[in-house]
């Protein structure tokens, strides 16, 4: 990351300010076994807090001896099964769907997605119900370690520009993605060190977990 951040400290002043607070990115991999994991986790997390969200993919573990279900046993759950777990109507109806979309064959290993662009991955799925843009960039972020993805309508991401540039109200995302097109190939780099900066006044329990 240290190339990384030298790049961004020559390309943006304010944001260089920040860089040297932190000292380094601390931007790190989760390690999931697989896509279908990764994608069930972040469905789990969906407008809940961390600790909620760790709560019901617990009781899901719970439910499946100890470990998130892979598509196959996912897809035989019983719905009251999962409803029981925490997952809303919605959550449920993303989850049996991406289980089948993973049984047809897609998505089936890192592998097979690291073969991909950022862009492809992202088209191939956010056509799922569940399953929109922010969530396949966390994915291109923390579990493939893509660099340059910019999260623009993150509200921690906008949180930080607003933050770090002094601006009075958050960047709308079509501005922020214009406004950050000089930070590439690095603007993952970027987007950790705008969450740290929407995360300073936070006290630590309240801070992204992924990203202090």
């Amino acid at each position: 990351m240290k190339k990384a951040t030298e790049f961004l400290i020559t390309k943006d002043s304010e944001l260089a300010t920040i860089i040297r607070r932190e000292k380094k990115c601390r931007l790190r991999l989760v390690k999931e076994p697989s896509p279908f994991c990764a994608l069930v986790t972040s469905i789990a997390g969906q407008q809940l807090h961390a600790k909620a969200a760790h709560s019901i993919l617990d009781r899901l573990k719970t439910v499946n001896k100890g470990r998130l279900p892979d598509a196959d046993t996912l897809a035989m759950m019983k719905d009251d099964t999962l409803a029981q777990c925490g997952f809303s109507l919605r959550k449920r109806v993303a989850l049996k769907t991406l289980a089948e979309f993973c049984l047809q064959g897609n998505c089936t290993s890192w592998q097979e997605l690291q073969n991909l662009s950022n862009q492809q991955i992202i088209d191939r799925l956010i056509p799922l119900p569940g399953i929109g843009e922010w969530t396949v960039q966390m994915m291109l972020i923390f579990n493939l370690g893509r660099l340059n993805v910019m999260p623009t309508g993150d509200f921690g991401v906008r949180e930080g520009w607003k933050r770090c540039k002094g601006w009075n109200e958050q960047p709308k995302p079509r501005q922020l993605d214009a406004l950050t097109q000089h930070w590439q190939p690095y603007r993952s780099v970027g987007a950790w060190f705008l969450w740290r900066e929407a995360d300073r006044a936070k006290p630590f329990p309240r801070q992204n977990p992924l990203t202090r």
